[in-house]
């Protein structure tokens, strides 16, 4: 409640303003700050953060000897370019061929529709067990392990991704997903090597730098 107080209710001097006393009430403005407060209070406590979950191999989990026992057929490398560009290649890169590195996009025609046919045996797989979840003729505990136990079957295949320093952290947010989608249940982030640079550059100067190569 705000309170005017006039004086003593004297007249003013002629020429000059009467003065009035302003007192503010800041008494109702309590109950309204507890409840700011405990407002922002459950607010904290109910909203969780939101993590997307990321498994990486460690030194003590993955040998060295057996880094490169993936089979080409089986082997996918997707190098997450600058300006939302995605090169991949398949098996081992060919240095001396620029077409052996495509590239495409991020939709659902481009990188997804590529992961699913190389991944179809497995995509088939998760598509059936889905149909029975939604069927109801399984348990949500059974759809978890059964999917599980497709994502890492060795029939699948195996994604590496390499971010290059153009890329977004949502262009892997995107990859990310498209591993659930497309039922990839191996796959890792590791760093770009040289050979994958020469790879990009070479692809995008149409070949340029193979028959520089071949010319010396």
């Amino acid at each position: 409640m705000a309170e005017v107080n006039t004086g003593d209710g004297g007249e003013a001097k002629k020429g000059k303003p009467k003065k009035h006393t302003l007192r503010v009430d800041f008494t109702p403005m309590v109950d309204m700050n507890m409840l700011l407060i405990t407002f922002f209070m459950f607010c904290t406590t109910l909203s969780k953060p939101q993590a997307m979950d990321l498994i990486l191999p460690t030194k003590d989990e993955v040998k060295k000897e057996d880094k490169n026992k993936v089979e080409d057929t089986k082997a996918i490398t997707v190098i997450l370019g600058e300006k939302n560009k995605v090169y991949y290649y398949f098996g081992k890169p060919n240095y001396t061929d620029p077409n052996s590195l495509a590239l495409t996009n991020y939709g659902p025609q481009g990188l997804r529709k590529m992961l699913i046919e190389r991944n179809a045996v497995l995509v088939n797989r998760m598509r059936k067990l889905r149909d029975l979840k939604a069927k109801k003729q399984i348990s949500e505990d059974d759809f978890k392990k059964q999917s599980k136990e497709i994502k890492n079957d060795d029939a699948g295949q195996v994604v590496i991704i390499k971010p290059t320093d153009g890329a977004t952290y949502s262009n892997l947010v995107d990859v990310l997903d498209e591993m659930q989608i497309c039922s990839i249940g191996k796959y890792a982030i590791v760093d770009l090597t040289e050979g994958d640079k020469y790879l990009v550059q070479n692809l995008e100067t149409g070949g340029s730098l193979s028959k520089q190569a071949a010319s010396k």
